[in-house]
Parts: structure tokens; C-alpha cells; sequence
């Protein structure tokens, strides 16, 4: 166990560098955003095809890894592409001066790869694995990992069809999934990952693997994901009103207001 996590986490750092180096060529850091999908289904299928156990668990989790990666990685590049640095890393590059490279590497690119690691933590555990039951833990997880993939993927698209129309240019979608919680992405995203390690449970110290639900899900809470997207719509009062009776993460009927 102890060499594969080794070996993957080289493969993370490979990874990021390839990125790193790309970003600071095209002086743009929020193409780590499109590594962060692909990431995970990189170091997953090297984990898979190095571990050479090929488990059901492992199997299942490889391709459920493989699809939620693929799909945001999709998702990401398809609204990123051909525009500028993204607002959060254009206000660091401000802030950092003439530090902007070295604080990029560690702060951005070698940050997510830890988060990286630790996120995909209970996956590794299950590729080093050579248990091949399958059972109800696993059934468990995957039915959690798929209303988390409805979350995230239903949300973002009801997102992007909202957007699309001119008619709703600085307005906030209230819509769908969106009216039972602000971030129906970000709640599904969190979702996927306490399936995947519900599912890792019966491995060898799966139980560690909670560690990987319990960051991502700080992360999305309370650093990179609410408070960061929530604060450019801070004042809007279209969005303060919409605020006051819609839940900010995990889904709720909305509230009565005033």
C-alpha cells in the first residue's frame, strides 16, 4: 500500500508540474481547473493498471472515478476555454507581484496536488486491495456516488441552459435543483466522494479513507467553493433575497421570508 500511494503521488506531482509549467508559458494559473478532473482519473487508472488486483471494488470505483472526471473535465474546459484568467487567480497574480510564480507552484498547483491525494486516499486504498467480495457497503456507496452525480451534473446543466439565455444576463437561477440548494454542483461533488469511500469500508484501513468526504467537503464549504464564488455576488440583492430562503450547500425545501 505504503509504494503505490508513493508511486501515485509522483504521478500527481508529474502531473501538476506538466500544468505549472504550461500555466506560467501561457500566463494563465486557472488552467488548474481543468486538471482537476482529469487529475483524479490519471492517478486512478495508474492505480488500477500498477496494482494489478482488477477487484470488482476496484473496477467499479475506477470507472466511477473515470465518469466524474471526464464529465467535469468536460464541463470545465467547455466554459473556460479561450477566455482570460480566471477573476480568483487574476486578483492573486495582483496581490502576489513579483512572488506571482514561486506562490503559483506551492499555493496553487502543488496545494491541489495534496488535495488531490488526500481526496483520492479511499480509491487508492481500494486499488491496493485484493478483497473481491462486493456487497452491501459497496452497493451502498454506489448508490450515493450516483445521487451525487445527478446533483453535480443535472446542476451544472441546468447552469449552463440558464446562462445561455441573453434574457437572464445578471440574473440568478432560482430554478431546479438550484431551488433547494445555492450549489447543487458542489453538494453533488461532496456526495460522490462519501460514496467512494462507503464503498472502500471493508478494505484494509478503508475506514481511514473518511478523511477524503470530511476535506472535500471543508473545501467546498468553507475555502474554494461557497464563500470564494458567493463573495462576487456579495450586495447583489437579487442574490441576498434568493440567499435568505434557499440553503447555501445541502438541499432543503426553501424557506418562507418576509
Amino acid at each position: 500500500m505504503e509504494s503505490l500511494l508513493l508511486r501515485s503521488a509522483l504521478v500527481v506531482f508529474a502531473y501538476f508540474m506538466l500544468f505549472f509549467v504550461v500555466a506560467q508559458v501561457i500566463k494563465n494559473n486557472s488552467i488548474v481547473d481543468m486538471g482537476w478532473g482529469p487529475g483524479f482519473v490519471v492517478v486512478t487508472v495508474y492505480a488500477w493498471l500498477v496494482s494489478e488486483s482488477f477487484t470488482i471494488r476496484g473496477t467499479v470505483a475506477m470507472i466511477l472515478v473515470t465518469i466524474w472526471g471526464s464529465r467535469l473535465a468536460y464541463h470545465i474546459i467547455r466554459r473556460n476555454i479561450g477566455k482570460p484568467e480566471d477573476f480568483r487567480y487574476a486578483n492573486w497574480r495582483k496581490e502576489w507581484g513579483k512572488w506571482v510564480v514561486p506562490r503559483a507552484f506551492l499555493q496553487v498547483f502543488m496545494l491541489q496536488g495534496f488535495f488531490m491525494m488526500v481526496v483520492a486516499y479511499p480509491v487508492l486504498l481500494v486499488q491496493a486491495s485484493t478483497r473481491t467480495d462486493f456487497g452491501i457497503f459497496e452497493i451502498l456507496g454506489l448508490t450515493v456516488w450516483i445521487i451525487g452525480f445527478y446533483f453535480e451534473s443535472v446542476g451544472d446543466r441546468q447552469l449552463r441552459e440558464f446562462k445561455k439565455n441573453p434574457d437572464n444576463k445578471g440574473k440568478i437561477i432560482q430554478h431546479g435543483l438550484w431551488r433547494y440548494t445555492r450549489h447543487p454542483n458542489y453538494f453533488g461533488e461532496a456526495t460522490m466522494w462519501w460514496g467512494l469511500w462507503i464503498m472502500a469500508i471493508p478494505v484494509e484501513w478503508g475506514w481511514t479513507g473518511i478523511i477524503s468526504p470530511l476535506v472535500i467537503t471543508w473545501l467546498l464549504l468553507f475555502v474554494s467553493g461557497v464563500p470564494m464564488l458567493e463573495k462576487k455576488y456579495k450586495g447583489n440583492p437579487e442574490f441576498e433575497a434568493y440567499a435568505q430562503k434557499t440553503n447555501a450547500f445541502f438541499p432543503g425545501p426553501p424557506r418562507e421570508t418576509n
